[in-house]
């Protein structure tokens, strides 16, 4: 009898150290089931570039230095063994399309958040995250190619979330007034018809749950770490 096929190598390409730590223990929690064993994960590799580089360019719309700080952490990644990349961060995938190409597989955290919903059934969906990733193309697009329609909050609602994620969750502040801002947004996404709303931040989740929500979640890290799991399992 052949030997069981060893789990694909996972490289995580970081942005946020809070958002990426908490993919990371994901897919290390969650493994163990998957994959029948106590303590098993596949490999896992991560790089981070500083924070503040990632910021810059945002600041300055600066998309291909984004991308180029994606790409660079690819490379590094692969070299390292990394089979398989995933990104836990939802706002610097609106650089992608800068990227000519990845040396491996890349995973989109939109598309593994819309399967989910497609799966759930949800046809109208509030979307959270920072001011550059609501006001992008990145989950339209994705929702779009399977039906499902997004609403994002009112402008006085998208700042105030951009500098709860910027000014306390992303520097790892989980005591300040965060939860309370994102709990009023979504009450409000609820009222305009949303069935559930997306934690379109990888931070959100540490401070949210559908208990608290009054809406179902979609947990965007969560979700990526599945996915970044299954494909590793196969």
């Amino acid at each position: 009898m052949s030997a069981a096929r060893a789990p694909k190598h996972i490289g995580i390409i970081a942005c946020s150290a809070e958002g990426a730590s908490l993919c990371y223990r994901t897919i290390c929690t969650e493994a163990p089931a998957m994959m029948g064993r106590p303590y098993a994960h596949p490999e896992i590799t991560m790089h981070t570039p500083s924070l503040a580089r990632y910021v810059a360019a945002l600041e300055a719309g600066e998309w291909s230095k984004v991308g180029a700080l994606m790409a660079h952490s690819a490379d590094i990644l692969c070299a390292a063994g990394a089979e398989i990349l995933i990104c836990p961060d939802n706002t610097i995938h609106q650089a992608l399309g800068t990227v000519e190409a990845f040396p491996a597989p890349f995973i989109s955290i939109a598309d593994a958040v819309a399967a989910e919903a497609e799966a759930r059934g949800f046809t109208r969906l509030g979307l959270m995250g920072t001011r550059w990733l609501v006001e992008s193309a990145v989950y339209p697009d994705a929702m779009e190619r399977a039906g499902i329609s997004i609403r994002i909050p009112e402008l006085p609602s998208r700042r105030a979330v951009d500098r709860a994620i910027m000014d306390e969750l992303v520097e790892g502040r989980l005591d300040g007034s965060a939860r309370k801002v994102c709990l009023g947004v979504i009450a409000a996404l609820a009222e305009t018809g949303c069935e559930a709303v997306v934690l379109g931040c990888t931070e959100l989740p540490l401070i949210l749950s559908d208990v608290e929500a009054g809406l179902p979640t979609l947990n965007s890290t969560q979700l990526l770490a599945r996915a970044a799991l299954r494909a590793a399992i196969g």
